[in-house]
C-alpha cells in the first residue's frame, strides 16, 4: 500500500492556499481560509487523505481525516 500524500490547507499571499504534502505547487488559491479548507475537505475526501488545517501563524491547528486512520476513535 502506498502512502498518499495529505493536503493543507495554509497562508498565501493572495490569501489561503490547499497545498499536498511535499508539493512544489499549491493545489488552488481562494481569497478566505474557509474557502480554502472546503475545497480542501473535498479534495481530501475524494482522495482518501488528511486534512491538516493551519493558521495565519502556519502552526497546524486542526486535522480532518478522511482516509484509513491508524487511530481511529474509539465509540
Amino acid at each position: 500500500m502506498t502512502k498518499k500524500s495529505n493536503h493543507h490547507v495554509v497562508p498565501h499571499p493572495d490569501g489561503w492556499a490547499v497545498r499536498r504534502e511535499n508539493a512544489t505547487r499549491v493545489s488552488g488559491v481562494y481569497s478566505t481560509q474557509s474557502k480554502a479548507i472546503d475545497a480542501g475537505r473535498s479534495m481530501s475526501k475524494n482522495q482518501g487523505t488528511e486534512l491538516l488545517i493551519h493558521g495565519k501563524n502556519g502552526q497546524i491547528r486542526e486535522k480532518d481525516s478522511h482516509g484509513n486512520d491508524s487511530f481511529p476513535p474509539k465509540g
